[in-house]
């Protein structure tokens, strides 16, 4: 009853079936053996547009090395103060870039503004120079941007000559939250490079960087050899992305985690001591909880990460609806017993008299 992340799962049994199905014989190696050389044929339908891929082992490399190819070490990269690439990557995207900016964009419910991001500087010598803007989609608060949000994300880059990347760690959870296609909420909205993740989402490791705009490759094979993430046995990655891809495990399993979110916070609202922070709209939930509450459940058996007294709840691609439900009971019980009413006492002789 691990509800800390979607990265404490097991890999989804049709990846390991593959992974064990490719384990034999031999293949060339760094991506010149025949799966991998298949992705871009299979991403460019997947993405209606031809399209260049580059597997690889971590979001955080995914997210740095992308950047690094977008941004000039004297470059503004604008993202939200919440987003992975400021929080959770130890300055890999300033180290791969060079020395690029993080220039922070603040927003409700996780998501940049494009009327509030501050692309201000350009030409003048002391300053960083606006080179790109980074959104994540789903957001680390579980929203997900809607796609005119993206388009007008995209218009401002567009207008000031930025290039937009997506960080798409959560990328099924948010597609199948809007119901559109992938080309929609990417390139067709205005996306130039999209982080496309698969190991949170039922993947043993795996993830890749995928361009929409073949120019801006630039020098991103020497950039992932240089850092480290160029495979000697790629076809494990890539066979990894293939198994995802086929017959829409990566929606299924999006889609059942989303699906227990949507429970989860449906048994939890309206209950006292308790308040979803933000709407529940992927596989996160943010949820503000009396401090006894909290502590049952963590008496209860359930994992799950704290700041303060909000609890940070994710499912995952094999939740089981039924700790779910055990989740919802522990909080009723609590809750119910700290809204009943304290019996008055009883009146004694010595009282009434």
């Amino acid at each position: 009853m691990n509800f800390c992340s979607d990265n404490v799962t097991a890999a989804a049994p049709e990846i390991i079936q593959a992974l064990l199905a490719e384990n034999h014989g031999a293949a060339m190696p760094y991506g010149d053996d025949p799966i991998s050389q298949q992705l871009t044929a299979e991403f460019s339908r997947l993405f209606e547009k031809e399209v260049v891929v580059f597997p690889m082992g971590t979001g955080s490399a995914a997210n740095a090395l992308a950047l690094s190819v977008l941004s000039p070490s004297y470059g503004a990269v604008y993202c939200h103060p919440n987003a992975h690439i400021n929080v959770d990557e130890c300055g890999a995207p300033e180290f791969y870039t060079g020395g690029a900016k993080l220039v922070l964009v603040d927003g409700s419910n996780g998501k940049l503004v494009a009327d509030r991001i501050p692309v201000t500087g350009a030409g003048v010598v002391h300053r960083v120079q606006p080179a790109a803007i980074s959104i994540t989609q789903a957001t680390e608060a579980g929203t997900v941007y809607q796609i005119p949000e993206i388009q007008a994300i995209a218009q401002v880059a567009k207008n000031h000559n930025l290039s937009l990347h997506m960080d798409g760690a959560r990328f099924a959870n948010a597609l199948v939250s809007l119901g559109c296609s992938p080309a929609a909420m990417t390139w067709q909205a205005g996306v130039d490079v999209l982080s496309f993740g698969a190991t949170k989402n039922g993947a043993w490791a795996a993830e890749a960087v995928i361009f929409f705009r073949p120019e801006l490759v630039k020098d991103f094979a020497y950039r992932r050899k240089q850092g480290g993430h160029l495979f000697s046995k790629q076809r494990f990655l890539s066979i990894q992305l293939a198994a995802y891809l086929k017959e829409d495990l990566w929606l299924k399993n999006a889609r059942h985690a989303n699906q227990t979110a949507q429970h989860l916070s449906t048994g939890l609202t309206g209950l006292e001591g308790v308040k979803i922070l933000y709407p529940v709209e992927a596989n996160i939930l943010f949820v503000e909880m009396a401090p006894e509450i909290i502590q049952a459940l963590k008496d209860a058996g359930f994992s799950f990460y704290t700041f303060g007294n909000v609890a940070r709840l994710v499912m995952a691609f094999n939740t089981d609806p039924a700790d779910v439900d055990k989740f919802i009971a522990v909080v009723r019980s609590v809750a119910q017993s700290s809204t009943e009413p304290t019996p008055e006492p009883e009146l004694t002789s010595a009282v009434t008299n």
